[in-house]
């Protein structure tokens, strides 16, 4: 069975953010860019490694600067928030157009809890 890019991209970012306990942001001034989708759906992303997050703050520019924060801080803040808003979850975003998978914040924590 093939493995798409986005699924592999996927699986790197739960490894990666299990490994370093770290999860990269790109923001500006104003606050993270959001993305909406065809359906309506309002995607936020991030990036399990700095250098993922640089290339898609290079990619959106408009002064766009990267950010670490820490996993369990992620976990407990952001989801929560990002679920009681109606929002989805971009993992490790990648291309030139920038697209991947979108989870719920509930599926993110249920994958995160099954790879430990």
């Amino acid at each position: 069975m093939a493995v798409s890019q986005s699924g592999s991209q996927a699986g790197a970012f739960l490894r990666d953010v299990r490994l370093s306990k770290v999860v990269w942001l790109v923001r500006d001034d104003d606050g993270s860019p959001t993305h909406l989708s065809a359906d309506g759906t309002r995607s936020l992303p991030f990036w399990s490694t700095s250098p993922r997050a640089q290339r898609a703050a290079k990619i959106w520019g408009h002064g766009l600067r990267v950010e670490a924060m820490p996993l369990n801080t992620w976990c407990d803040r952001v989801l929560l928030d990002a679920a009681r808003d109606g929002l989805v979850i971009g993992i490790n975003w990648t291309g030139p157009r920038l697209v991947g998978w979108s989870l719920t914040p509930k599926e993110v924590l249920n994958r995160l809890a099954a790879a430990d």
